[in-house]
């Protein structure tokens, strides 16, 4: 359980990020850096990415009496359902998801990918991102998880280049 102290900090802290911190942290040009990456590396495999960056939770989310890291995860999965991540054809979507006021990261994979990828995968990865956002270094942090990834999806989930690959999600990074 999270003390009173605790759960009173989480809500004034993420009461101070809004839309405008969003704004300050990803650039237009950074926005379209990211999705141009995206766009090039669905062109090498049938999976599907997509950004989530949230400046804060909803306050309900907040108040519930429940640590951080299954805040932050239940948030991730709800994410994951409302932008349809879970609906691709193969299986094989991959939602990267940033929360601003907790500095945390997570990874959702579809079940097509979590039959051939360990959560330990995940987790290496969400560290680097980590340690790259440590730095300041917000948008290779981001490109370094596209990258790895795209990676991942290309080793169980390669295209060929004749076969048909719809662009089944937008690329673009989603500000919330």
């Amino acid at each position: 359980m999270v003390t009173l102290w605790k759960r009173i900090n989480r809500v004034i802290r993420h009461s101070w990020l809004d839309e405008s911190d969003l704004q300050r942290a990803m650039s237009p040009v950074m926005l379209d850096r990211l999705q141009q990456k995206i766009e090039f590396s669905e062109q090498q495999h049938s999976g599907e990415i997509r950004i989530c960056i949230e400046a804060s939770l909803p306050w309900l989310t907040l108040w519930r009496n429940v640590p951080v890291g299954q805040s932050v995860r239940a948030r991730a999965l709800t994410l994951f359902s409302e932008m349809g991540v879970w609906d691709t054809a193969n299986n094989n979507g991959v939602l990267i998801y940033v929360l601003l006021a907790d500095h945390a990261i997570e990874i959702i994979a579809d079940r097509g990918m979590n039959s051939r990828v360990a959560p330990e995968h995940w987790q290496t990865l969400v560290g680097q991102m980590g340690e790259a956002f440590l730095k300041g270094q917000f948008e290779e942090g981001l490109v370094q998880g596209i990258d790895s990834v795209s990676e991942t999806l290309r080793t169980h989930f390669p295209t060929d280049g004749r076969q048909n690959n719809p662009n089944e999600l937008p690329d673009r990074p989603a500000l919330r």
